[in-house]
């Protein structure tokens, strides 16, 4: 698809629950919640710890290393971006597992290695909103 009839990535409305995760991508940081009860790191975001209900949390940065747990490479087009692209399943260094895509590399088998070392990267998508994606280390 050309550049110029590409539309832009979807850009998620932030609630309040959520404000200060997108206002965290917007900064370039990645944000994620902690319980201060047992110290277990979540994402996403909600305003209570899944495991405990606990409400006393906290919002801790982090460190944006991940490891690549599971993908599939979607060769269908897309409006927003150029195909194939890798919908992935990463897992921070902090515990917690989330969905995003795979940037900085090439979208195979041989290139998406389980357990690669990944870094979070930021990608405007107005000026409210960056959404954060991954690229391998060094990538």
């Amino acid at each position: 698809m050309a550049e110029d009839s590409r539309r832009t990535r979807f850009a998620p409305t932030p609630t309040p629950e959520t404000q200060h995760y997108w206002a965290g991508t917007k900064r370039g940081e990645l944000l994620l919640q902690r319980d201060t009860s047992t110290g277990e790191v979540y994402f996403p975001p909600r305003p209570f710890s899944p495991k405990t209900g606990n409400r006393d949390i906290e919002i801790v940065k982090a460190s944006g290393r991940a490891k690549l747990v599971s993908y599939m490479i979607n060769q269908r087009p897309h409006p927003s971006f150029d195909g194939p692209y890798a919908i992935c399943i990463v897992q921070l260094e902090e515990g917690p597992m989330m969905m995003t895509n795979i940037v900085d590399c090439e979208q195979t088998p041989d290139a998406l290695q389980l357990d690669m070392s990944l870094e979070v990267v930021f990608e405007d998508v107005n000026e409210n909103i960056s959404v954060p994606l991954f690229r391998p280390v060094g990538g």
